[in-house]
């Protein structure tokens, strides 16, 4: 088992190795199909250059955005469970006292 197998396992990631391979091959026939789209484009070669460029800026940008949502959502998971632990002691302590 490898190690990035074993932290998404710990982490409580239910991706199958049939869902992970699904979404590698949508990713590559999209890319695949934008590009022969902008290859086939009856237009300059500038205009192709730029659509090309246009196209990994957005590639890219998808994942920068998809990274930071799900950091950000890892991050308040993080908090509400040490948020959950303060309440859970401070009720172990108010049970004691009374």
């Amino acid at each position: 088992m490898t190690s990035s197998t074993m932290i998404a396992q710990s982490a409580g990631s239910s991706n199958t190795s049939a869902w992970l391979s699904f979404t590698f091959a949508q990713f590559g026939a999209a890319a695949l199909m934008a590009g022969l789209g902008i290859w086939f484009m009856p237009v300059d070669i500038i205009i192709k250059g730029y659509m090309l460029m246009a196209n990994v800026f957005l590639v890219g940008s998808a994942f920068t955005l998809a990274k930071t949502i799900r950091d950000e959502h890892e991050a308040r998971r993080f908090a509400n469970r040490i948020e959950e632990a303060r309440t859970e002691k401070l009720l172990m302590e108010v049970g004691r006292a009374g």
